[in-house]
């Protein structure tokens, strides 16, 4: 089995290969956003592309907004601990991103919104619009960019000794620097490279564990490692968990596939800032559709890259103290330059994911919060409060991610969780408003208190089941009639329970002036025959997945 290296053992091959790469993303991300002459730099440019993204930018866009070391080497955690039916966040991603591009987009594009936040404006009024934005923006620092953060300084650290936080540190600083001059623009039109180096780094680390395994350095060798792999852990396999699974409270059962699953995946990539705005650059809705599809084919590819690897540490790395930490022990193995190779992979996934939420971060901050509060302030002015944003959201994202996640074993799952506290009241509020105009800005309300409320209350019950005794009380009475369920199974009824909340409090108290609504038809919701065929794809190939893992 190969060595596993440290700094002072890097090749110089593999040390040219991080830098070369670094130095070729940070030179076409400044020549992308240089500006033409006559073509000044206003803020739908910088936060919108000017509305001139390609398919393909937009999908691998979404990508590598999407893909950062949370997946990489979070999912991968879960791999080594759960399996493969960690995989169904990607592969029901895929058809998510297919239902969004469908009936979600569309809406959008007809009502001509720019933002999450701006939509709730759009429908509900200020006060809606002011309290999820303020969520959102406390979700991308707290949550998503420190998780980013903290996974990927982990992972430099594993592999070259240098210090976590100082690496995470690094890491961030040309994040930010890449895209601070060029915005949206010069992240989404370097991601295409970004999700090559991607897809290629995470392929080639796939194939060297698996021969390794074999130990048979061959296409034929990488095959019979994936079935030994099999073999050996056939449990790891298993798309559906049974019940008594010891992670089937991460994964339970059937419910990946009609159950909770659904609320986090629409909640994330149909209402999500830094995923949505990518496709609202496009230039068409057709372009867009185009490119969420597209999207769609590299989210069912993801499971190769970020959870077969760390599945692979089960027998190449057994008995790792912490699921997060298989990753970066299989990059440790491979020889040099191969390893170069993945090294910049990791750093491609975290720098474009980490670029991608500080531009949102920035977005919501200045369109949504500071342009209607001040509205004389000029396009060079609304630019300046976007990038001032995007430092300070860099500087608390660094400053937190140590005492927040430093404890964790597997950091996606914990970030899953926390998600799913606020995601059934995001996806009740968004489908209401944007089908239902008898949805009132008071039932809004209703449904995002509710949703929170009833989330922390299943959590809590779930707290006192594992501790019946719980700050000196006896809980017996609420455990008898509270049952236990997983997060997955929380976030489904809190879903269908801020439903009824909301739609209730809707009938109860209506909007003074019921919302006109948008004018949508039949042919609102019409796709060009390459996007349905495209869908017809995803949904045959998701068929014969769970076929054969199920």
């Amino acid at each position: 089995m190969p060595q596993a290296h440290t700094l002072e053992s890097l090749s110089s091959l593999d040390i040219g290969i991080v830098v070369v790469y670094m130095a070729v993303i940070f030179i076409l991300a400044q020549s992308v956003s240089r500006a033409k002459p006559a073509e000044a730099m206003t803020t739908g440019r910088y936060f919108f592309a000017s509305h001139q993204l390609p398919f393909w930018a937009v999908g691998t866009s979404i990508i590598a907004a999407n893909i950062s070391a949370e997946q990489i080497i979070g999912m991968s955690g879960s791999g080594y601990r759960i399996g493969l039916a960690v995989a169904s966040y990607e592969w029901m991603a895929a058809l998510t991103l297919i239902l969004v591009g469908k009936y979600i987009l569309p809406v959008f594009f007809h009502t001509g919104v720019m933002t999450m936040p701006g939509f709730l404006q759009l429908r509900f009024g200020s006060g809606v619009k002011n309290l999820m934005a303020v969520f959102w923006l406390c979700q991308y620092v707290l949550i998503n960019l420190t998780g980013i953060l903290w996974l990927g300084g982990t992972a430099v650290s594993t592999i070259t000794g240098i210090d976590t936080v100082t690496a995470l540190v690094g890491l961030g600083v040309f994040a930010l620097l890449y895209q601070i001059r060029g915005g949206l623009r010069a992240s989404a039109q370097t991601d295409v490279v970004q999700v090559a180096i991607l897809i290629a780094g995470g392929l080639v680390i796939l194939a060297m564990t698996l021969c390794t395994i074999s130990g048979d350095w061959s296409l034929d060798g990488a095959l019979q490692g994936f079935g030994h792999l099999m073999s050996r852990h056939p449990d790891h396999f298993r798309m559906i968990l049974p019940k008594e699974s010891p992670y089937y409270q991460d994964l339970p059962g059937i419910a990946v596939l009609i159950g909770g699953m659904w609320i986090l995946n629409l909640s994330y990539f149909g209402f999500n800032q830094y995923i949505v705005q990518r496709a609202l650059a496009a230039k068409s809705l057709t372009e867009a559709q185009k490119g969420i599809a597209f999207s769609a084919y590299l989210k069912l590819l993801m499971p190769l890259i970020v959870v077969l690897p760390g599945m692979t540490a089960i027998l190449l790395a057994p008995g790792l103290a912490r699921g997060d930490m298989a990753y970066p022990t299989m990059m440790s193995l491979l020889p040099p330059g191969l390893l170069g190779l993945v090294f910049a992979a990791l750093i491609a996934a975290i720098v474009a994911s980490s670029a991608s939420k500080i531009n949102s971060i920035a977005t919501i901050v200045t369109l949504d919060l500071v342009q209607p509060a001040f509205p004389a302030l000029t396009d060079r002015q609304l630019m300046i409060v976007g990038r001032t944003t995007a430092v300070g959201a860099l500087l608390i994202a660094v400053m937190v991610a140590k005492p927040l996640l430093g404890d964790f074993d597997q950091v996606f799952q914990f970030g899953q969780n926390l998600t799913g506290f606020f995601a059934p009241g995001i996806v009740v509020i968004f489908l209401l408003g944007l089908f239902w105009r008898g949805c009132s800005p008071a039932g809004a309300l209703a449904g995002i208190i509710s949703g929170v409320t009833m989330s922390a209350f299943f959590f809590t019950a779930n707290h006192l089941h594992q501790h019946p005794q719980w700050c000196g009380m006896d809980w017996q009475f609420l455990t008898q009639h509270v049952p236990f369920m997983p997060f997955l199974n929380r976030v489904g009824w809190v879903f269908w329970i801020t439903l009824a909340v909301c739609v209730g409090v809707s009938k109860l108290l209506p909007d003074k002036q019921l919302f006109p609504g948008w004018q949508l038809t039949a042919g609102t919701f019409r796709t060009s025959r390459l996007f349905n065929l495209m869908a017809l794809g995803v949904i045959l190939i998701l068929i014969a997945l769970y076929a054969v893992f199920w």
